[in-house]
């Protein structure tokens, strides 16, 4: 039973990284959120084969599992997360460079946090690190979920809360208080966290997307002020 829960939740992981990953970028032409979860999906996707057809740590592909998860985890869901979000919280226009060097940067958390990580398990420096990257992404995400209420869209507003802070339980848990009650490869916990991040980009889309509309409509209601004005 708990392996079918980690499958189901892997396999919502996969669909929501990739499909919301897509149409960020499509649609908005947010690479920063975009590639993000692409990223987490890629990951998923690689954690899922892993699981399934090796188990063994010394495959590469366990390797590849733990980099992405650093990537993540250091600056790819907190910097990243939050250069996005800006991009309708204040109207931020990225450069290039800006995007090149926020990925580079995870890129290179993702490198050398993959060398403090022995055994299967990172050290209190790392650790404490990656909670400490998700505190001050989760502090952002709410002011984000204010903006979402103040929009009009409440119901996403109070979504976004709820899975923030389901997510930043998840991240308190991940590294240093494991469940009791999980077995040894914790696949409770995974099952948990890959649902939540699954939701967390399902809720997260959806709360850009009504924050967005409200943008453009009140961008449209200033623009036409002065042509009712002038008239």
């Amino acid at each position: 039973m708990n392996e079918i829960l980690f499958l189901i939740a892997d396999l919502w992981l996969i669909f929501a990284g990739f499909f919301f990953g897509w149409r960020f970028i499509r649609r908005y032409q947010n690479y920063f959120l975009g590639i993000e979860c692409l990223v987490v999906a890629t990951s998923a996707t690689n954690f899922l084969l892993w699981s399934l057809l090796s188990g063994d740590p010394d495959n590469p592909m366990y390797t590849i599992a733990y980099f992405l998860d650093a990537f993540s985890r250091s600056f790819g869901f907190t910097l990243v997360l939050i250069l996005g979000l800006m991009m309708v919280t204040h109207r931020y226009r990225p450069r290039l460079w800006h995007e090149i060097g926020a990925f580079a940067l995870a890129f290179l958390g993702g490198f050398v946090l993959i060398a403090l990580h022995q055994d299967g398990v990172y050290g209190v420096g790392p650790a404490t690190f990656f909670l400490v990257t998700n505190v001050i992404a989760s502090l952002f995400v709410l002011y984000f979920a204010v903006r979402v209420w103040q929009a009009g869209a409440r119901g996403w507003a109070v979504a976004t809360v709820i899975i923030t802070v389901v997510a930043m339980y998840i991240a308190l848990i991940y590294d240093f208080f494991p469940w009791p009650f999980d077995d040894a490869q914790r696949t409770l916990f995974y099952a948990a966290a890959l649902a939540t991040w699954g939701t967390q980009g399902f809720v997260y889309y959806y709360a850009y997307r009504a924050l967005h509309a409200h943008n453009a409509r009140v961008g449209t209601r200033r623009a036409a002020r002065p042509e009712a004005a002038r008239a």
